[in-house]
């Protein structure tokens, strides 16, 4: 059920990040096209998409959280046994949740300070901009606690344990040499179950 919850969860948040995708290439193209085919332009577009590329970095961090695609070093957690992962992965994600609500605090104090600046082209409040700050901090907060009651729990696996991987190479890496050694068991049976090369001779 849980599982579900955060899956469904970062689902919405892929959506929100392909829509502000689509539109922020919408608007780039429509400004090139109107620039050198007539000469005019979308006056909002460069502004607007600027704000759209911040939107979709901060909602990218949270879908990267749920990945555990975040930079982070497992030279440690990695040999340690299944309680100290565990421990671990706790004090982590109380870590990211303490940073996550500093910086929840100071985005809704720009959003708040900048709530009657108006944006010089669209118009749009300034605190539009510093609200990604906010909605990233909720999100990824949501998402790091559900994670933490996993873990508490016992719902994760002893490879979920382990936050970050140091290189998608390495963990490639790791994938193929676990696939190996299962093809290997499997090939290899006992000398009873298989003819000798020269036994039709």
């Amino acid at each position: 059920m849980l599982n579900q919850l955060i899956e469904r969860y970062c689902q919405f948040i892929n959506a929100l990040i392909a829509f502000a995708l689509a539109v922020m290439v919408v608007l780039v193209f429509g400004n090139v096209v109107m620039r050198y085919g007539f000469n005019s332009g979308i006056a909002v577009s460069e502004e607007l998409s600027r704000w759209l590329f911040v939107w979709i970095t901060f909602l990218g961090a949270v879908a990267a959280i749920k990945e555990n695609a975040h930079l982070g070093s497992d030279m440690l957690v990695s040999r340690l046994p299944v309680l100290g992962k565990k421990i671990c992965l706790v004090l982590g994600q109380l870590l990211m949740l303490y940073i996550t609500w500093l910086f929840f605090d100071g985005s809704l104090q720009q959003a708040k300070i900048n709530w009657d600046v108006e944006a010089p082209v669209s118009g749009l409040s300034v605190a539009i901009f510093y609200a990604s700050g906010v909605v990233f901090s909720v999100c990824a907060g949501i998402l790091l606690l559900l994670q933490m009651l996993r873990a508490l729990t016992g719902q994760l696996s002893d490879a979920d344990l382990v936050m970050v991987k140091e290189s998608e190479e390495q963990a490639e890496l790791e994938a193929l040499q676990a696939e190996l050694a299962r093809e290997n068991a499997h090939s290899h049976a006992p000398l009873g179950d298989k003819p000798l090369p020269h036994a039709g001779k």
